[in-house]
């Protein structure tokens, strides 16, 4: 190890990055530090003014990218989403599934719509954007998945039940992925973030919000670009011998 290996592990020039959920809380802040880093970005979000106010600000901080407005329950709007990435940059190194729905019923008040909507978004999407985006990655030689779930998935959550199970079901997708995808050299692992000041966390009511950070050893929210640092090692050379993984960043409100 030298000090130019050193500077480029977390070194992204070149690298083209998909980020669902990109236009907001962590899916933004990652959007942020991973063009810093030096890779062209995809934003996608369900709102096309969103995308594009993003794009504008990227732009101001000297990151080339576009943004596709994308419905992650719509597996033809997937699909735009790849094929206009790969137009606009000729290829995909990084998929970063970012989207989330945090619609929550309790259990014994679940309806059929709800779980459609629940689970379309935070499982059966993340899956087939990685399905749609495939070829590509195992074009990369340095392809990463990242899956971003949720302390949730660990927890028991009787009002949540529904976004448990997605992200829950995401940690076994992304095991299963890392498994299937190693010979081709993409590496898969799921970033696990407790509660962060996001408008998701922050739209609960304020006792909610207190209870939820005073939850954790460190007895406070992450900042979103906490989430950064554990989103770039996992995608880039410096986590170049870890796939199959959870990395738990979640200021201890999960010890394992």
């Amino acid at each position: 190890m030298d000090r130019e290996k050193l500077d480029n592990l977390h070194d992204l020039t070149g690298r083209v990055a998909i980020i669902t959920g990109g236009t907001r809380g962590i899916g933004k802040a990652i959007a942020e530090g991973f063009g810093v880093a030096g890779a062209k970005i995809a934003v996608a979000s369900r709102k096309a003014d969103a995308c594009d106010a993003m794009v504008a600000h990227l732009a101001e901080m000297g990151i080339e990218a576009i943004g596709v407005p994308t419905h992650m329950g719509d597996l033809d709007s997937i699909s735009a989403l790849v094929d206009e990435t790969v137009a606009a940059f000729g290829r995909i190194d990084i998929v970063v599934n970012g989207a989330a729905n945090a619609l929550a019923l309790p259990l014994g008040h679940l309806t059929e719509e709800a779980w459609s909507k629940s689970l379309d978004t935070n499982l059966r999407g993340p899956a087939f954007l990685v399905e749609r985006a495939l070829p590509h990655l195992e074009a990369s030689g340095n392809a990463a998945v990242l899956n971003i779930i949720s302390a949730a998935a660990f927890l028991f959550n009787p009002h949540g039940a529904m976004y448990s199970a997605g992200k829950a079901g995401l940690l076994g997708l992304t095991r299963s992925m890392a498994a299937a995808f190693a010979p081709s050299g993409i590496r898969v692992n799921a970033l696990a973030p407790g509660t962060v000041m996001t408008d998701m966390v922050m739209n609960n009511p304020p006792e909610a919000v207190e209870s939820m950070q005073q939850a954790a050893f460190m007895r406070r929210g992450a900042d979103p670009d906490e989430m950064v640092g554990p989103a770039l090692l996992l995608c880039s050379d410096a986590g170049s011998f870890i796939t199959g993984q959870a990395l738990i960043a979640d200021g201890g409100l999960t010890p394992h």
